[in-house]
């Protein structure tokens, strides 16, 4: 049995508690393919519906399940990745982008000189 630190990330919150629709069949007719899903459930559920997980393991998984919160697993799993983020800014140095400022390339040089006027001798 995992413990239970494995599932406090973005796996645990996916296993635990994102519904997934799985595919029960697939029939392909004249050119076109119908597909018939099974209602969404978590694999959580599906584990607990399971004849061949034993009832020790399906206590364990459910004191586990009972004492996460997801909608803090959520907000710690979008801290990392805002964490994440912001070291792969300061890596490449990006700029902020201000949609309402010209933004001007910064490996293309510009090779044209201005021409000459050409006037009316006066």
């Amino acid at each position: 049995m995992r413990r239970l630190s494995t599932f406090t990330g973005k796996k645990g919150f996916d296993q635990l508690f994102q519904p997934v629709m799985e595919l029960q069949y697939k029939i392909r007719d004249k050119g076109k393919v119908y597909r018939k899903y099974d209602t969404p459930k978590t694999p959580y559920q599906r584990l607990m519906e399971s004849p061949s997980i034993t009832e020790e393991t399906k206590e364990k998984l459910k004191t586990i399940y009972l004492s996460l919160n997801p909608a803090e697993l959520k907000r710690k799993i979008d801290e990392k990745l805002n964490e994440l983020y912001q070291v792969y800014q300061e890596k490449n140095n990006l700029e902020e982008v201000k949609p309402d400022k010209k933004q001007t390339p910064h490996s293309v040089t510009s090779y044209v000189t201005q021409q000459e006027l050409i006037g009316l001798p006066s």
